[in-house]
């Protein structure tokens, strides 16, 4: 959901995002550029989707440092049951309020939250399918990971989504997490990781 971009400044303005798939395919999007804002690349999230694509239809889905809100608008664009966006910025959350409105979404809730503080207490039910895409620089994947592992978040089958500046091998995450897929793209490692209870 986030990479450098070179035509705008990394804060104020506004992006511009298009969903590639599913119900809303070809739809495009404003969204308000921020620091640290790295919205994933169409042909990343195409390679994803690829990835993912028996897995997302009917999925409960959580996208814990959303931004964009590009990986969260596709997933449920492709058929996923629910979704619940978080992040930090009030622009990010009033903008993806807009556009789901606009899409006349209604299994789509988000939350102006610190996602760590978020992932700290347990959910009413967990999740099958994750997108973890922090800002880099500040050490948010690892304990991200953590508590979704150990607070209950995810399904005994769930997928984990990830982007970072590190190699995946490098990331220090769960033992119980199988490294499925992985790629680079410029600076940006992005992983696909299997969770099982084992």
């Amino acid at each position: 959901m986030r990479k450098p971009t070179t035509s705008k400044p990394d804060h104020g303005g506004s992006g511009q995002l298009r969903i590639i798939g599913g119900e809303w395919r070809s739809r495009q999007f404003n969204f308000p550029m921020a620091h640290g804002l790295r919205p994933t690349p169409n042909r990343v999230r195409e390679t994803l989707f690829n990835w993912l694509a028996p897995y997302v239809e009917g999925a409960k889905v959580l996208d814990c440092f959303t931004g964009s809100g590009a990986l969260y608008l596709e997933a449920l664009s492709r058929g996923a049951a629910s979704g619940l966006a978080l992040d930090s910025s009030p622009a990010a959350i009033a903008s993806l309020r807009q556009i789901l409105a606009t899409l006349r979404c209604e299994n789509g809730q988000l939350l102006q939250v610190d996602a760590l503080a978020y992932l700290d207490k347990s959910p009413a039910s967990p999740y099958d399918l994750v997108f973890l895409d922090p800002p880099f620089g500040k050490d948010l994947l690892a304990p991200a990971c953590a508590r979704l592992e150990q607070n209950g978040w995810l399904a005994e089958r769930a997928w984990v989504y990830c982007e970072s500046e590190s190699a995946p091998s490098s990331l220090g995450l769960p033992g119980n997490w199988r490294l499925h897929r992985e790629k680079k793209a410029g600076q940006v490692h992005y992983s696909l990781w299997e969770r099982s209870e084992t």
